[in-house]
């Protein structure tokens, strides 16, 4: 890559710069791993965040598209050149990495991997990762292939700001964890103490209204009257708590942050391949950010536990001043009369609920083999 020292400088800032801005660990890998495929000019380039059984907990490619991705198989294990890397946690740089006595092969889909470039990615004295860059561009055919010490020299600095960004994300996703689970704790607590007094009381007044039926008619009429007005405060306690329940990452981060943030978890966590975009949404009142956010939740439960689809897409685009939300599979589908029986099943009767109790309206579009998309819509404010 022929940087000049002022470009060449630019171009270290802007990969530092973008990793910085990224908070969600897999964001963090995944502008690594850009940024030094484009810096060093490679043609492929990975990083292995390893785990304590043998593997990689995560592992982020640059430069091989999904399809090919999918051809080649399971991660790969922590072996050869890749544990050389963890284990003895220092660079390595190759003319040709087959010639080297650890190499021990790649699966058929596998690019063929020639000149190679790998660092460990250090905190502290703990290995947190191996980035490494194969097949630098450049005209083989004139010998000056190959990446050189000023090439391991650029790398090393943007594995040492990478240590701190992907640090500073695992403390972020952490920090969120113990925070979520504080605030269901909290509320859980007063949850049972409101509604268990009120339900305590409202079962002691039937046992006496119960008991004054027959002896005393008019007084039990009042105890019954109070049962009534009890079940009613028990009723408000819950839903006082349900509004309380907001996810609170939407009040902090937006419906947009929110949305993109669940469907990484849950790419993550599912076979299928989970996307998000999200295009020029505003903000929209509380309530019905809430709801859009509620459906998404059902739709993409629905997808990835009945659909049986490769990929789930979630679009959310502003239109006028409000917004539509589109969850799309390529599952099974179902027949479009039996939408109206399915409903019930899959959740369709409280999805419409919550859109049409935001002023907005849910369609959903579905055919056998043709997979399903549930559509919301709220008018804005």
């Amino acid at each position: 890559m022929s940087h000049g020292p002022r470009s060449g400088l630019a171009a270290v800032s802007a990969a530092l710069l973008a990793m910085s801005r990224h908070l969600e660990v897999r964001d963090v890998l995944k502008t690594i791993v850009a940024s030094a495929r484009e810096l060093l000019d490679a043609q492929y380039a990975a990083l292995g965040v390893p785990d304590d059984h043998g593997g990689f907990a995560q592992f982020v490619v640059d430069g091989v598209d999904d399809d090919q991705w999918k051809a080649i198989g399971p991660l790969p294990r922590q072996h050869g050149i890749l544990a050389a890397m963890i284990d003895e946690a220092t660079p390595q740089r190759l003319a040709d990495v087959r010639r080297d006595p650890r190499f021990e092969g790649w699966p058929s889909a596998h690019p063929d991997l020639v000149d190679f470039l790998g660092l460990p990615i250090r905190d502290g004295d703990e290995v947190i990762g191996a980035l490494f860059l194969a097949n630098k561009n450049c005209a083989r055919t004139e010998g000056t292939c190959g990446f050189t010490e000023d090439d391991e020299d650029l790398l090393g600095i943007l594995a040492q700001h990478a240590a701190i960004a992907l640090t500073n994300a695992r403390l972020y996703e952490r920090s969120r964890e113990l925070t979520i689970a504080e605030e269901r704790s909290r509320l859980a607590h007063e949850l049972h103490d409101a509604v268990s007094q009120k339900l305590f009381s409202l079962r002691l007044t039937a046992q006496a209204a119960a008991r004054l039926v027959d002896r005393d008619p008019s007084r039990a009429k009042g105890e019954l009257q109070q049962v009534a007005v009890l079940a009613a405060e028990a009723a408000e306690e819950l839903r006082a708590a349900v509004v309380e329940l907001r996810p609170a990452a939407l009040d902090e981060d937006g419906l947009v942050a929110t949305l993109r943030t669940q469907v990484q978890v849950l790419d993550r966590a599912h076979s299928a391949h989970v996307t998000f975009t999200g295009h020029g949404v505003r903000a929209l009142p509380a309530a019905q950010e809430e709801a859009v956010l509620r459906v998404a939740q059902e739709a993409l439960h629905n997808a990835l536990r009945h659909s049986g689809g490769d990929h789930v897409d979630v679009t959310l685009e502003r239109r006028g001043g409000g917004a539509v939300l589109r969850v799309t599979d390529d599952g099974s589908g179902f027949e479009a009369r039996l939408v109206r029986r399915a409903g019930r099943h899959l959740g369709l009767v409280s999805m419409r609920d919550r859109a049409s109790g935001v002023g907005g309206r849910l369609t959903v579009e579905s055919a056998p083999g043709k997979g399903t998309t549930i559509e919301m819509e709220v008018p804005g404010g």
